[in-house]
């Protein structure tokens, strides 16, 4: 049974390029904004490929390195810290999803972040799934 007072957000991941691998994020199936993750690899590569595809929790915690409250993605195999933040290209990110409104071929821009935490904060229980097209 799914909770009264869930906040499902799904990432389609639809453009796969050499450097990244775009997407489309949806939350409680409505489109919120575009997002840009490390190119897809099929296997890990720190820092230079996007996490699996599947359904995590989410957290609200605070980031040592960006020094604000952000999502964080709980239980990626192989990965830790992965949040969604703001960001424009593949230099921007470690295999975290980067979030935008804007997007062309290899960037998002107009960034969506503070708008996607003003819908997030409060929420205790948010998942994620990640689906590649």
């Amino acid at each position: 049974m799914i909770p009264n007072n869930l906040i499902h957000i799904t990432i389609f991941r639809d453009k796969f390029n050499k450097d990244n691998t775009l997407g489309q994020m949806y939350i409680n199936g409505s489109f919120f904004c575009y997002t840009l993750e490390d190119a897809f690899r099929g296997v890990k590569i720190k820092h230079e490929a996007c996490i699996p595809e599947g359904t995590y929790r989410v957290e609200l915690t605070r980031s040592n390195r960006f020094k604000r409250i952000l999502p964080i993605l709980i239980g990626v195999e192989g990965y830790e810290g992965v949040r969604i933040h703001r960001g424009n290209d593949e230099g921007d990110t470690s295999g975290c999803p980067l979030v935008g409104f804007n997007r062309s071929e290899d960037r998002v821009f107009n960034q969506a972040e503070s708008k996607l935490m003003d819908f997030l904060t409060d929420k205790k229980n948010i998942l994620i799934t990640i689906t590649n097209l």
